[in-house]
């Protein structure tokens, strides 16, 4: 299985170079993100990211299963990702210990897990239906369709769109009996989100001087090029969820605090564009979707 290749010596070096005089080979500022595209299915729950050439879809399906003995107030919240490699050949096909695409999935898997689900993003407990007996299983499944650096951003950003898209399926509990309703029958749930955590990521370079440049929303070539990452997990209100330096050389503290400073001012960027955007959504689902049926159901006059 071939491989994106290495970036070569001169391309390095010309790179550097740009970034020591503030340019960057796309134009955009040192600190700022390519074109993002946010768009849904018309299946509650399935989001589409496209950030520059980075391309990923998240869909988040839902069960009625039995809760974990040790959880029995909780449902349950699951998380998978896919990195193919028609996304690029730097994914190997196999999926075996030790090779590029295992390591970049269980990197990715990580970095959302800690993000989401530990950071207590979803209210678990809200998909609890019979205690001890029965909860609903979410999974929030991530494919990688296109990529071009900054895989975590984008990933992230699908994932939390497709929940808080995604609309569950109303319940009734009459004694032991548990009913689960069709859409058409009831109109679905939304979940209850407790706070929406984004990942911001961070590129670090070192120039010929030792000091450190900060590029955000890196390329594949810049991820190739750079010296160390950070990653920011962060809401709008400035809660830090969680931050992750993997490999390369050690970051100054000040660097890392600069990184939560803009993380900040881009993930409420991002979370008004997100907000947007599923306002949007909601209006048209309501003027072209079920909400309409149902209230010409309602509005119809039956003749006595």
């Amino acid at each position: 299985m071939p491989r994106d290749p290495e970036p070569s010596l001169n391309e390095r070096s010309f790179l550097l170079q740009s970034l020591q005089s503030n340019l960057r080979l796309d134009s955009r500022p040192l600190l700022s993100h390519r074109p993002l595209k946010i768009s849904f299915g018309s299946t509650p729950g399935l989001a589409d990211i496209t950030l520059g050439r980075t391309r990923v879809a998240a869909r988040i399906s839902c069960t009625v299963t039995t809760p974990f003995p040790d959880r029995k107030f909780d449902g349950i919240f699951t998380l998978a990702t896919e990195l193919s490699p028609a996304a690029t050949p730097a994914f190997e096909a196999s999926s075996s210990a030790g090779s590029s695409s295992a390591d970049a999935e269980a990197l990715l898997s990580r970095l959302l897990e800690k993000t989401i689900r530990r950071s207590g993003a979803l209210d678990t407990e809200s998909l609890c239906i019979v205690a001890g007996e029965k909860c609903f299983a979410l999974r929030a499944d991530v494919h990688v369709l296109d990529f071009d650096g900054n895989l975590v951003d984008a990933a992230c950003l699908a994932v939390v769109a497709g929940l808080l898209h995604f609309r569950r399926p109303d319940v009734e509990v009459r004694g032991g009996e548990v009913r689960v309703f069709d859409e058409t029958e009831r109109e679905p749930v939304r979940l209850n989100m407790n706070h929406v955590p984004l990942c911001v990521s961070f590129s670090v370079f070192r120039n010929v001087e030792g000091e450190e440049i900060l590029v955000l929303d890196a390329t594949l070539l810049e991820e190739q090029c750079r010296d160390a990452e950070v990653v920011v997990g962060m809401n709008r209100f400035g809660e830090v969820v969680q931050i992750a330096k993997y490999g390369g050389y050690s970051v100054d503290p000040m660097t890392v605090l600069e990184c939560s400073r803009v993380a900040l001012e881009k993930v409420k960027w991002l979370n008004g564009l997100l907000m947007e955007k599923l306002d949007e959504e909601e209006k048209k689902r309501n003027v072209d979707g079920l909400m309409a049926e149902l209230r010409a159901d309602n509005e119809r006059i039956i003749p006595g």
